[in-house]
């Protein structure tokens, strides 16, 4: 008779092979992401100078909605709740919630950080 212990948990198996396959989609992905990063900074930027334009609007808006969408398949809830800020303030802009976008670009390069 085999003890459990013996035997691999398949689970486990498949557990990590999930954990290495979205690793591996993770690195292959950080410059598009980076990118993104950076198209949100000038957003940003520009939506405090006034200089918005609206296709620069709906390309960030388009880009905070993939990444609210993506960020959280990869385990980072926080910045795809940020991505999702975002998108609301691009999706309807207004005087007041504009100025907002700076400090949320800032967090969700924050909270990426440690993994980009």
């Amino acid at each position: 008779m085999t003890d459990k212990l013996d035997r691999p948990d398949p689970t486990n198996t498949a557990d990590e092979e999930i954990r290495t396959m979205l690793a591996d989609l993770w690195q292959r992905h950080l410059p598009a992401l980076r990118e993104r990063l950076d198209i949100l900074d000038c957003t940003a930027k520009e939506a405090m100078s006034g200089s918005l334009s609206e296709s620069i609007r709906e390309e960030a808006q388009s880009i905070a909605h993939k990444l609210a969408g993506n960020l959280g398949m990869f385990g980072h809830n926080l910045a795809g709740d940020i991505a999702s800020q975002m998108e609301q303030i691009l999706k309807a802009p207004t005087p007041q919630t504009l100025p907002e976008l700076s400090p949320l670009a800032q967090s969700l390069r924050q909270e990426l950080a440690p993994n980009l």
